[in-house]
């Protein structure tokens, strides 16, 4: 217990010092959270030696990050609003399957290692885009809310990529689970068009929970942790699961106090999340790879960058908006690590590549954060 105790004083202590010199130059705060694990990580501090626990707490912040989302979100009334993420997104990892076999090609690459490219242009980074789209004013705006339906497209987009992981692997098909992902997937577009419809069913007992406090905490408690397990379960994300809690919750008067009481709590888990990426990072293979990685890093986010605004294009979006949506989309994000993760513990991929794929996640985070800020700022200004 001290020796936690004084490592999460460590960490938040390096976090206040690096705060104060992100806000000087206008940076996000994710920056301070990812140095802050590489500084108390194995190869620096070793405050931690391994990200194992922090880790599982930071998953536990993403959870809580989409069911705010959830919460906070305003569904779209037009049918179009919806279809335009889905066509998007659908066009935006063809063409990203396509760059992926040719690059693969070029260099020689194994399957494997072609699919984990496609991983990699295909997930981008929900808690990153969301809180910069909180933090500049633009979340419920109609930009904003498409970006993030791309975005939640690509988290139920998980389970047939841990389906093909399964088959590589050589690991047997659960067909049950498959299914049971796809009927989840139904569930969470029905409660879409209710809460749309505005008839959304709501339990007679929530309206005895407006009056006692504690009581809302846990029945709000339950319902995330409830939605995200039964999401699991089904063989999606338990963030997806979150996020329909959050969505469902938002719209019961009773609850309507709880984002502004649980935010903190909202900060502190998503900030460890990405402390536990910034503790992932092997510095050793990074400094003996670091062009390498720096390479693919930067091409990784060209081609998701120049992708995402060219679909968007495609889609009569204005050249402002497609590539400041391009520069939003543009790293990869932690379900992409998730999967390749996974693909490394089935024995996939090698532990090389699954160091190099930390990295380039890493080092994405961080720098699509400065491009994002510059796109807005410069860019987007001058093609408006």
């Amino acid at each position: 217990m001290h020796s936690w105790l004084f490592s999460l004083i460590v960490l938040c202590f390096i976090i206040l010092l690096l705060v104060p010199l992100l806000k000087r130059f206008h940076l996000p705060y994710l920056i301070a959270y990812i140095l802050a694990g590489i500084i108390i990580g194995p190869h620096v501090l070793a405050v931690f030696d391994e990200p194992g626990p922090i880790e599982q707490v930071g998953e536990l912040g993403v959870m809580l990050l989409m069911f705010f989302l959830g919460m906070e979100i305003d569904i779209p009334d037009k049918r179009s609003a919806l279809l335009t993420p889905v066509a998007a997104q659908l066009v935006r990892t063809l063409l990203s399957g396509a760059a992926a076999l040719v690059a693969g090609y070029i260099l020689g690459w194994s399957a494997p290692s072609v699919i984990l490219l496609i991983v990699l242009l295909s997930f981008n980074s929900t808690a990153v885009v969301s809180e910069f789209l909180k933090n500049h004013g633009e979340l419920q705006t109609e930009h904003g809310k498409m970006v993030l339906n791309i975005l939640l497209l690509q988290d139920i987009m998980l389970a047939p990529v841990l389906t093909i992981f399964q088959v590589l692997g050589g690991q047997s098909i659960d067909v049950l689970k498959l299914v049971s992902a796809a009927g989840a997937s139904v569930l969470i577009f029905l409660l879409l068009r209710a809460i749309r419809n505005r008839n959304l069913f709501q339990l007679p007992i929530v309206r005895e929970l407006e009056q006692d406090h504690d009581w809302q905490v846990f029945a709000a408690a339950c319902i995330c942790l409830g939605f995200g397990g039964l999401a699991s379960l089904m063989g999606l994300t338990s963030a997806i699961g979150c996020f329909a809690a959050g969505l469902f919750i938002g719209r019961t008067k009773a609850f309507h106090w709880l984002g502004v009481v649980l935010h903190p709590f909202r900060v502190f888990f998503t900030a460890l999340f990405f402390v536990s990426v910034g503790i992932l990072l092997d510095l050793n293979y990074l400094r003996q790879n670091i062009w390498l990685i720096v390479c693919v890093t930067l091409l990784v986010m060209l081609i998701n960058s120049l992708l995402s605004a060219l679909v968007l294009r495609l889609f009569r979006l204005s050249w402002s908006k497609s590539l400041y949506t391009g520069a939003l989309l543009s790293q990869t994000g932690e379900f992409g690590l998730l999967a390749c993760s996974l693909a490394g513990q089935m024995g996939i991929i090698s532990a090389d590549v699954l160091k190099a794929s930390i990295a380039i996640t890493g080092l994405s985070l961080l720098l699509s954060t400065i491009w994002m800020e510059f796109v807005r700022r410069y860019i987007q200004p001058i093609t408006t």
